[in-house]
């Protein structure tokens, strides 16, 4: 039969005809310019072999970046799949090892920045400012014996209501210098500068770009130079997504310091020059203590991270949603009445449209999604100021004067007032009342803080940031991209 199908294929060809290909005709011996035109039939002849040669490369590049993506799928499956079984007993080692060293540099790199400092400022978010304390640091920096200063910063103040931010301010200042600040967003973010010049969209400045108490603070840390009549060095520390990095970009207003939706961006010490008399440091997250509270680490600390001991996010969403208004929080998501919180997140996925497979709400994703928009600058909610004040025991009254002492605490008080003023709040109506579970308490060597003058008092800078008055460490550049890389993945 094969014999008798060739036959059969030489036959029809017979009766087609053969086709010869054309041979080239080349150019005659007596055309004029032969040499002009061989030269040019050669060149186009490379430039074809180039073309068809980068061709190639970039199918390779797509078919490799498509293997990765494949490959990068496949393991997210296995570990969909594998949740639910037990790692290995040296797998479980390694993570614990890794965990434990990762932990002691950043504390290692928080210390030096309040070692180094002679100034902190304690960062806290308006929505929680007693939940953004953390006792053990305030212990330290005001039992140091030296003349560390520490001052509040109420940051993401146009999330509350105006009377509340009232209340807040005058409760704070009792205790510790406080500065009412707004930090600029989307003027520090280039790509969003840049989709916004594009598109010529309409924003509201006062909400979005515009930064708000950045000369108050710059004053009250001016003059508080002037009466040491040297130069010195700021400190910014707090619990993750406070708003530390977005401050300094404010006031430098420059993208010196990365920032994102991700909790403990930063990771080492970072020095920014502000002018010949400051500098300013960056610093990581302080590390909450685990014998918080669900509703403290679902807030302050960084979940769901696959170590041993670390807080499931359901929970974590549960613990916050039993602090809220069951009607508030109803009405925000547009979300109908619910029985538990699986519910709600059942519900909540289903409506923006994030299921796995077979329409089944992707549970685990819509809970972080949530919590990143409640420790984010998403969400309106506001808590009350203690009703009867009680200072903290590491506080007294001569600790109070030594941290006031050198400051224009009337000035500041005129400053924040202006601040207060030129801002766009949000209704009462509008904001979820939220109770707070109280101060954090933190993971700070006290012995670390409190000490002699050490090599990290004076820091100074590279050249390179002489002359671009920032330094940006490639750790926190690689740690960016794989925060935006998991933003993709949770929206897809």
């Amino acid at each position: 039969q094969i014999r008798e199908h060739h036959r059969k294929v030489r036959r029809e060809a017979k009766k087609r005809g053969r086709k010869k290909p054309k041979k080239d005709p080349s150019v005659p011996g007596a055309a004029p310019f032969k040499e002009a035109l061989l030269r040019e039939a050669e060149q186009r002849r490379q430039r074809l072999e180039e073309l068809q040669q980068k061709q190639k490369l970039d199918r390779q590049k797509e078919l490799e970046k498509r293997r990765k993506l494949d490959a990068k799928k496949n393991a997210a499956k296995i570990e969909e799949q594998t949740e639910g079984t037990e790692p290995t007993k040296s797998e479980a080692n390694t993570k614990e090892v890794l965990h434990k060293k990762s932990k002691k540099s950043l504390h290692s790199e928080l210390e030096k920045v309040i070692e180094a400092s002679d100034v902190i400022l304690e960062v806290l978010d308006a929505r929680d400012p007693m939940g953004c304390r953390c006792p053990q640091l305030e212990q330290a920096i005001t039992c140091s014996g030296g003349d560390k200063k520490l001052v509040l910063v109420l940051n993401k103040i146009d999330l509350v209501p105006k009377e509340n931010l009232e209340k807040w301010l005058d409760c704070l200042k009792k205790e510790f210098p406080t500065v009412a600040f707004k930090s600029s967003t989307l003027t520090t973010d280039r790509t969003m500068r840049e989709h916004f010049s594009r598109k010529r969209a309409r924003i509201d400045l006062s909400r979005n770009t515009e930064c708000f108490g950045s000369e108050c603070l710059l004053k009250l840390l001016q003059e508080h130079c002037r009466t040491q009549d040297k130069a010195i060095q700021v400190g910014l520390v707090g619990f993750p997504n406070v708003g530390k990095s977005s401050i300094i970009n404010s006031i430098k207003k420059n993208r010196v310091c990365n920032t994102g939706l991700g909790r403990g961006l930063t990771k080492c010490m970072q020095v920014v020059r502000i002018d010949k008399k400051m500098k300013m440091l960056d610093s990581p997250s302080i590390v909450a203590d685990r014998a918080n509270s669900t509703l403290t680490l679902a807030l302050r600390s960084i979940i769901d991270d696959g170590r041993s001991g670390s807080i499931d996010v359901v929970e974590a969403v549960d613990a916050v949603l039993n602090h809220c208004s069951k009607q508030q929080v109803m009405m925000f998501y547009s979300i109908p009445d619910f029985r538990n919180t699986e519910e709600f997140l059942t519900l909540l996925a289903q409506k923006r449209g994030m299921l796995k497979k077979g329409g089944v709400p992707d549970i685990e994703n819509i809970a972080k999604l949530l919590l990143s928009d409640w420790t984010g600058a998403k969400i309106s909610y506001h808590s009350q100021p203690p009703g009867s004040q009680m200072l903290p025991p590491y506080l007294t009254e001569d600790k109070i004067a030594e941290m006031q002492k050198g400051f224009n605490l009337k000035k500041l008080e005129e400053e924040n007032n202006t601040t207060v003023q030129a801002l766009k709040y949000p209704s009462p109506a509008s904001s979820i009342v939220f109770q707070s579970a109280g101060m954090t308490n933190g993971k700070i060597q006290e012995n670390k803080v409190v000490g002699e003058a050490s090599q990290w008092e004076s820091l100074e800078t590279s050249e390179e940031e002489e002359e671009d008055d920032f330094m940006e460490t490639d750790e926190q550049d690689s740690m960016a991209e794989e925060e935006e890389e998991e933003e993709e993945d949770v929206k897809e």
